[in-house]
């Protein structure tokens, strides 16, 4: 069985990096490139870098940050936000990224999931897909959280692996920054759908959480959480050692 990866996430706004609850209320934390550099040397297994209002915003992603932020990790990077065409692919790929994440973009171009895949293969293409329940089920928001596409989460998920998404980050915005653990339901209606790698994003407020998530859905292959990382609150060494306790398989 393959390791269960622990992956924090650097959400960026203005060249900074951020954390809220729900998606709102963002407040300062820290330098992405401190940050990134802090993650790599401290056992994280993959990073994920967001430029979380590039797509609200109407604008290409912080090509400059990014490239400091590459430069310092020796551990693969995803990177996400204002990911439009395949020309927005070659540019983050070109900066240093190992895999790109796309929202909003697919969600505006529904072929471009099947571009990006053609182009570089399965691999390098993640779907990053933010979802909420509205009325009792799970509906897809784009940009960042703010609107509500009326998509239906599950069938969105599986329509873009059929076109070649290699990898799905599952954002519960119910969940998210509330710290009362992941959200296993909505984690467990991905894992079902499909057969690529399910990343649970959303919910971490310490190691008990994700000993739960990896033995309450072992179809998940990797924790990803923001907060608890950045403020100590969890650090991933000690995070391991207790997931490998419990027969957890993990990169020591």
């Amino acid at each position: 069985m393959n390791a269960k990866r622990i992956i924090p996430c650097l959400d960026v706004r203005d060249g900074r990096v951020v954390k809220g609850v729900n998606f709102e209320g963002l407040s300062d934390v820290s330098s992405p490139i401190d940050l990134a550099r802090y993650y790599s040397d401290c056992g994280a297994d993959e990073l994920v870098f967001y430029d979380i209002t590039a797509s609200a915003e109407g604008r290409a992603l912080f090509t400059d940050i990014l490239t400091q932020v590459a430069s310092n990790v020796f551990i693969p990077l995803t990177v996400g936000g204002g990911i439009n065409t395949v020309e927005d692919f070659d540019r983050v790929l070109k900066c240093g990224a190992d895999k790109v994440s796309v929202n909003s973009g697919a969600i505006r171009n529904p072929d471009l999931v099947a571009q990006a895949a053609k182009r570089y293969g399965d691999q390098c293409v993640v779907l990053s897909v933010d979802i909420k329940r509205v009325d009792g089920r799970f509906k897809v928001f784009a940009k960042g959280g703010r609107e509500n596409t009326d998509l239906d989460a599950i069938e969105w998920i599986v329509n873009c692996v059929n076109n070649g998404a290699g990898e799905i980050v599952v954002n519960s915005i119910d969940t998210d920054g509330v710290k009362q653990g992941f959200d296993l339901e909505m984690l467990d209606a991905v894992c079902n759908a499909v057969k690529v790698p399910v990343i649970a994003s959303g919910g971490a407020g310490k190691i008990d959480d994700f000993t739960e998530l990896f033995k309450t859905l072992p179809g998940v292959d990797a924790g990803l959480a923001a907060s608890i990382f950045h403020f100590g609150e969890v650090k991933i060494k000690d995070l391991k050692r207790e997931l490998d306790k419990n027969g957890i398989n993990v990169r020591l």
